[in-house]
Protein backbone atom coordinates (compact mmCIF):
# COMPACT_ATOMS: atom_id res chain seq x y z
CA UNK A 1 0.00 0.00 0.00
CA UNK A 2 1.49 3.29 -1.18
CA UNK A 3 0.97 5.97 1.48
CA UNK A 4 1.24 9.70 0.76
CA UNK A 5 1.10 12.39 3.44
CA UNK A 6 0.14 15.63 1.73
CA UNK A 7 0.11 19.29 2.75
CA UNK A 8 3.61 19.21 4.27
CA UNK A 9 4.88 22.71 5.11
CA UNK A 10 8.06 22.15 7.13
CA UNK A 11 11.06 19.85 7.39
CA UNK A 12 10.13 18.51 10.81
CA UNK A 13 6.83 17.09 9.55
CA UNK A 14 8.40 15.78 6.34
CA UNK A 15 11.10 13.89 8.23
CA UNK A 16 8.55 12.64 10.76
CA UNK A 17 6.26 11.28 8.02
CA UNK A 18 9.19 9.50 6.39
CA UNK A 19 10.34 8.02 9.69
CA UNK A 20 6.84 6.74 10.46
CA UNK A 21 6.58 4.84 7.22
CA UNK A 22 5.09 7.14 4.57
CA UNK A 23 6.19 6.43 1.00
CA UNK A 24 5.60 9.96 -0.24
CA UNK A 25 5.12 13.52 0.97
CA UNK A 26 3.21 16.20 -0.90
CA UNK A 27 3.80 19.94 -1.08
CA UNK A 28 0.98 22.26 -2.14
CA UNK A 29 1.96 25.08 -4.50
CA UNK A 30 -1.62 26.13 -5.26
CA UNK A 31 -3.40 28.74 -3.11
CA UNK A 32 -4.19 26.99 0.18
CA UNK A 33 -3.69 27.21 3.91
CA UNK A 34 -0.93 24.66 3.26
CA UNK A 35 0.74 26.52 0.39
CA UNK A 36 4.54 26.52 0.37
CA UNK A 37 7.30 28.26 -1.55
CA UNK A 38 9.82 26.72 -3.89
CA UNK A 39 12.70 27.66 -1.61
CA UNK A 40 11.10 26.04 1.43
CA UNK A 41 10.43 22.81 -0.44
CA UNK A 42 13.91 22.70 -1.95
CA UNK A 43 15.43 22.86 1.53
CA UNK A 44 13.09 20.14 2.82
CA UNK A 45 13.69 17.79 -0.11
CA UNK A 46 17.46 17.90 0.44
CA UNK A 47 16.98 16.51 3.96
CA UNK A 48 14.73 13.59 3.04
CA UNK A 49 15.86 10.00 2.44
CA UNK A 50 16.29 9.31 -1.31
CA UNK A 51 13.58 6.65 -1.34
CA UNK A 52 10.83 9.11 -0.34
CA UNK A 53 8.70 10.23 -3.30
CA UNK A 54 8.43 14.03 -3.19
CA UNK A 55 5.33 15.38 -4.92
CA UNK A 56 4.44 18.92 -5.92
CA UNK A 57 0.69 19.58 -5.97
CA UNK A 58 -0.57 22.10 -8.52
CA UNK A 59 -4.00 23.39 -9.46
CA UNK A 60 -4.76 25.20 -12.73
CA UNK A 61 -1.24 26.58 -13.03
CA UNK A 62 0.65 26.99 -16.29
CA UNK A 63 2.75 24.01 -17.39
CA UNK A 64 5.79 26.30 -17.53
CA UNK A 65 5.35 27.17 -13.85
CA UNK A 66 4.86 23.51 -12.90
CA UNK A 67 7.98 22.44 -14.78
CA UNK A 68 10.13 25.23 -13.33
CA UNK A 69 8.92 24.46 -9.82
CA UNK A 70 9.52 20.72 -10.11
CA UNK A 71 13.06 21.28 -11.38
CA UNK A 72 14.00 24.05 -8.96
CA UNK A 73 12.64 22.26 -5.90
CA UNK A 74 14.14 18.92 -6.93
CA UNK A 75 10.81 17.09 -6.82
CA UNK A 76 10.30 13.58 -8.13
CA UNK A 77 6.64 13.90 -9.08
CA UNK A 78 3.97 16.40 -10.04
CA UNK A 79 0.30 16.10 -9.10
CA UNK A 80 -2.21 18.00 -11.23
CA UNK A 81 -5.22 18.73 -9.06
CA UNK A 82 -7.26 21.16 -11.12
CA UNK A 83 -8.74 21.32 -14.61
CA UNK A 84 -5.55 20.55 -16.47
CA UNK A 85 -5.88 19.03 -19.93
CA UNK A 86 -4.13 16.00 -21.43
CA UNK A 87 -2.02 18.48 -23.42
CA UNK A 88 -0.92 20.14 -20.17
CA UNK A 89 -0.01 16.75 -18.77
CA UNK A 90 1.96 15.85 -21.89
CA UNK A 91 3.99 19.06 -21.61
CA UNK A 92 4.83 18.41 -17.95
CA UNK A 93 5.45 14.65 -18.00
CA UNK A 94 8.99 14.71 -19.51
CA UNK A 95 10.25 16.87 -16.65
CA UNK A 96 9.25 14.67 -13.71
CA UNK A 97 9.85 11.06 -12.81
CA UNK A 98 6.16 10.47 -12.18
CA UNK A 99 2.92 12.27 -12.95
CA UNK A 100 -0.23 11.98 -10.84
CA UNK A 101 -3.55 13.29 -12.14
CA UNK A 102 -6.24 14.02 -9.56
CA UNK A 103 -9.90 13.84 -10.50
CA UNK A 104 -13.07 14.02 -8.43
CA UNK A 105 -15.39 11.08 -8.01
CA UNK A 106 -17.98 11.24 -10.77
CA UNK A 107 -15.92 13.54 -13.01
CA UNK A 108 -16.67 12.77 -16.69
CA UNK A 109 -12.93 13.07 -17.36
CA UNK A 110 -12.48 9.72 -15.62
CA UNK A 111 -13.69 8.04 -18.80
CA UNK A 112 -10.68 9.45 -20.64
CA UNK A 113 -8.05 9.38 -17.91
CA UNK A 114 -5.67 7.31 -20.04
CA UNK A 115 -5.29 10.34 -22.31
CA UNK A 116 -3.29 12.06 -19.56
CA UNK A 117 -0.51 9.49 -19.70
CA UNK A 118 -0.24 9.62 -15.92
CA UNK A 119 1.54 7.11 -13.72
CA UNK A 120 -1.30 7.19 -11.20
CA UNK A 121 -4.82 8.53 -10.80
CA UNK A 122 -5.70 10.18 -7.50
CA UNK A 123 -9.42 9.97 -6.83
CA UNK A 124 -10.70 12.74 -4.54
CA UNK A 125 -14.03 14.11 -3.40
CA UNK A 126 -15.75 17.00 -5.13
CA UNK A 127 -14.12 19.52 -2.74
CA UNK A 128 -10.37 18.77 -2.77
CA UNK A 129 -8.61 19.68 0.46
CA UNK A 130 -11.86 19.89 2.40
CA UNK A 131 -11.24 16.72 4.37
CA UNK A 132 -14.70 15.46 3.41
CA UNK A 133 -15.33 11.80 2.63
CA UNK A 134 -17.24 10.79 -0.49
CA UNK A 135 -19.28 7.61 -0.91
CA UNK A 136 -16.67 4.95 -1.72
CA UNK A 137 -19.32 2.39 -2.63
CA UNK A 138 -20.38 4.55 -5.56
CA UNK A 139 -17.05 4.89 -7.30
CA UNK A 140 -17.96 5.09 -10.96
CA UNK A 141 -15.97 5.61 -14.11
CA UNK A 142 -12.67 4.65 -12.53
CA UNK A 143 -10.52 2.46 -14.82
CA UNK A 144 -10.02 -1.05 -13.49
CA UNK A 145 -6.37 -1.03 -14.55
CA UNK A 146 -3.57 1.26 -13.44
CA UNK A 147 -2.59 2.76 -10.12
CA UNK A 148 -5.44 4.32 -8.11
CA UNK A 149 -4.64 6.53 -5.12
CA UNK A 150 -7.65 7.20 -2.91
CA UNK A 151 -7.99 10.56 -1.15
CA UNK A 152 -10.75 12.63 0.41
CA UNK A 153 -11.23 12.79 4.17
CA UNK A 154 -9.16 9.73 5.00
CA UNK A 155 -8.19 9.25 8.64
CA UNK A 156 -6.76 6.46 10.77
CA UNK A 157 -10.33 5.60 11.73
CA UNK A 158 -11.71 5.15 8.20
CA UNK A 159 -8.75 4.29 5.95
CA UNK A 160 -9.06 0.57 6.65
CA UNK A 161 -12.67 0.46 5.51
CA UNK A 162 -11.84 2.64 2.50
CA UNK A 163 -9.15 0.20 1.41
CA UNK A 164 -11.48 -2.77 1.84
CA UNK A 165 -14.22 -1.12 -0.23
CA UNK A 166 -12.20 0.52 -3.03
CA UNK A 167 -9.05 -1.67 -3.16
CA UNK A 168 -6.78 1.22 -4.17
CA UNK A 169 -3.08 0.95 -4.97
CA UNK A 170 -2.41 3.82 -2.58
CA UNK A 171 -3.97 6.27 -0.13
CA UNK A 172 -3.46 9.99 0.45
CA UNK A 173 -4.25 12.11 3.49
CA UNK A 174 -3.66 15.67 4.64
CA UNK A 175 -6.44 17.05 6.83
CA UNK A 176 -6.88 13.67 8.51
CA UNK A 177 -3.43 13.80 10.13
CA UNK A 178 -3.20 17.49 10.99
CA UNK A 179 -2.84 19.06 14.39
CA UNK A 180 -6.34 20.16 15.37
CA UNK A 181 -6.90 23.76 14.31
CA UNK A 182 -3.54 24.11 12.55
CA UNK A 183 -3.45 23.10 8.85
CA UNK A 184 0.27 23.85 8.69
CA UNK A 185 1.28 21.07 11.11
CA UNK A 186 0.97 17.29 11.16
CA UNK A 187 0.24 15.33 14.34
CA UNK A 188 2.80 12.50 14.77
CA UNK A 189 0.28 10.33 16.59
CA UNK A 190 -2.25 10.70 13.80
CA UNK A 191 0.34 10.05 11.11
CA UNK A 192 1.54 6.91 12.89
CA UNK A 193 -2.00 5.64 13.42
CA UNK A 194 -2.88 6.32 9.75
CA UNK A 195 0.14 4.46 8.42
CA UNK A 196 -0.46 1.50 10.72
CA UNK A 197 -4.15 1.29 9.80
CA UNK A 198 -3.43 1.45 6.07
CA UNK A 199 -0.72 -1.19 6.28
CA UNK A 200 -2.95 -3.47 8.36
CA UNK A 201 -5.79 -3.22 5.84
CA UNK A 202 -3.56 -4.01 2.88
CA UNK A 203 -0.57 -5.98 4.17
CA UNK A 204 0.76 -6.94 0.75
CA UNK A 205 3.61 -4.63 -0.38
CA UNK A 206 2.84 -2.27 -3.24
CA UNK A 207 6.28 -2.88 -4.72
CA UNK A 208 7.17 -6.55 -4.13
CA UNK A 209 10.23 -6.32 -6.38
CA UNK A 210 11.76 -3.82 -3.97
CA UNK A 211 12.14 -1.01 -6.50
CA UNK A 212 9.63 1.38 -4.97
CA UNK A 213 6.23 2.59 -6.15
CA UNK A 214 7.48 3.75 -9.54
CA UNK A 215 10.14 2.31 -11.81
CA UNK A 216 12.45 5.30 -11.98
CA UNK A 217 14.81 3.56 -14.40
CA UNK A 218 12.06 3.29 -17.00
CA UNK A 219 11.42 7.02 -16.67
CA UNK A 220 14.74 7.67 -18.39
CA UNK A 221 15.81 10.36 -15.93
Amino acid sequence: MFIKICGITNDEDALMAAALGADAVGFVFAPSARQVTVGTVRDIVRKLPPEIVTVGVFRDQEPKYVIETVLEAGLRAAQLHGHETPDDAAAIRPYCQALIVALASGDPALRHVDAYGADALLLDGTSPGSGKVFDWSRVEGVPAHGRLILAGGLTAENVGEAIRVVHPWGVDTSTGVEVAGDPSRKDPRRVQAFVRAARAAAPQPHHPDGHGPFDWADAGL
